[in-house]
């Protein structure tokens, strides 16, 4: 089994990343590969509502010209899907919202390609609006007929600063119980 998490955080290293792989840490102690994509600094752009893969069909998006296939590809290859997103203005970043407009149309012209996948999402925020961006990378999942688990809190985390996060001890200990959780999932549902 492997799980495949896309860090939507434009800051390599910082503390969506951290979160994430704090879920990865429990997810490979029950031996579930994992892979991390950072989008930051990739080349990437929004849908532009040409609805080509609604006729192609081909599992991929009909702009070539990025990076957003190779994601799509991924996440069609992977068990399990996490996004994580830090914060901006109450909602996920511009790197996330490119992914999951091209990815999502994608999977919905290909019958729902990534149905009864097991999806989870991270929030990161200096210190408020992460309810939204939770939310928003939920819908992703929820849309895409996907299940989700959950945690002993909302999947999200506070920190400003790299590093920051780590001292947030409940958005730390939310993300070893979600990991946990997604693993188990995982392995019912196998």
């Amino acid at each position: 089994m492997k799980v495949v998490a896309f860090n939507g955080s434009a800051r390599k290293g910082g503390n969506t990343k951290e979160m994430i792989n704090r879920v990865f840490t429990k997810l490979e102690a029950e031996g579930i590969e994992t892979e991390l994509i950072e989008l930051g600094g990739k080349k990437m752009h929004g849908c532009i509502a040409c609805m080509k893969c609604f006729k192609n069909k081909n599992r991929k998006c009909a702009v070539k010209n990025d990076f957003v296939n190779d994601c799509i590809a991924a996440m069609d290859d992977a068990d399990g899907i996490i996004l994580g997103s830090p914060t901006y203005f109450a909602t996920i970043s511009t790197e996330m919202s490119a992914l999951i407009d091209r990815a999502g149309m994608v999977a919905r012209a290909n019958d729902d390609m990534f149905a009864r996948k097991v999806g989870a999402s991270v929030a990161v925020a200096r210190r408020g609006g992460a309810i939204q961006t939770f939310n928003t990378l939920n819908a992703f999942f929820f849309i895409g007929q996907m299940v989700v688990p959950g945690s002993h809190y909302w999947n999200m985390g506070f920190g400003m600063n790299k590093g920051e996060i780590t001292q947030d001890v409940e958005g730390m200990e939310t993300m070893d119980i979600l990991g946990k959780n997604m693993a188990w999932l995982m392995k019912k549902l196998a």
